[in-house]
C-alpha cells in the first residue's frame, strides 16, 4: 500500500495524469464515484469529493452516510473520476478516466468551517489511466500496482 506522495514519487507521469482527472484544484470535476462494499458484501456506489493534502488522497462524507458504515466495517474502496465521452471529432483529445483502489483509513472530523462529516486518507494499492493513444483508435490502460510499478497495456 502507499500514499500519494509515494505513487507520485514511483510513477511521476501516471500520478500527474491521474491527478489531474481527480483535483478539482487542477480543473477535474468535483464529483466521483467511490464504490465501497455493504455489509451483505454487495457493491455500493455513491457520489464523493476528494482532494490531495500534504501528499495524501483524501475523501470524507457526511455524518450517517452508509458509505461511512462500509468503510468502517470493510475500508477496501475503489474512487473513479467523472466519466465523459471523448469528442467524436478528435477522440485523440479525451483525457481519458481515472481509478484508484486500496483501504480508506479513518482521519477523523473533516477539518475546516465546512459541514461535519468523517475524513479518510487513502492507502493505495492500485492507479489506473484509461485514455486512447494519438491516433483515438486504440485504448490504453496505465496502470501502477504496489510493488509491480507501471505497466501499460493497448487494446483495440
Amino acid at each position: 500500500m502507499a500514499t500519494w506522495h509515494e505513487v507520485e514519487t514511483q510513477a511521476p507521469e501516471l500520478a500527474a495524469q491521474v491527478r489531474a482527472l481527480l483535483d478539482p484544484a487542477l480543473g477535474a470535476a468535483k464529483h466521483k464515484t467511490i464504490a465501497t462494499l455493504r455489509s451483505d458484501g454487495s457493491p455500493r456506489i455513491s457520489g464523493i469529493e476528494c482532494t490531495f493534502v500534504d501528499g495524501e488522497l483524501t475523501f470524507g462524507s457526511m455524518p450517517g452516510a452508509r458509505k461511512v458504515a462500509d468503510l468502517h466495517r470493510d475500508p477496501r474502496f475503489a474512487l473513479h473520476s467523472a466519466t465523459v465521452d471523448p469528442p467524436d471529432d478528435a477522440p485523440q483529445r479525451w483525457p481519458g478516466e481515472a481509478k484508484v483502489a486500496g483501504l480508506a483509513e479513518p482521519t477523523g472530523p473533516l477539518p475546516g468551517d465546512g459541514p461535519p462529516g468523517e475524513g479518510f486518507r487513502a492507502d493505495l494499492h492500485e492507479v489506473v489511466w484509461t485514455h486512447l493513444d494519438a491516433s483515438g483508435e486504440q485504448l490504453v490502460v496505465e496502470h501502477w500496482h504496489t510493488g509491480r510499478g507501471v505497466e501499460r497495456v493497448v487494446r483495440g
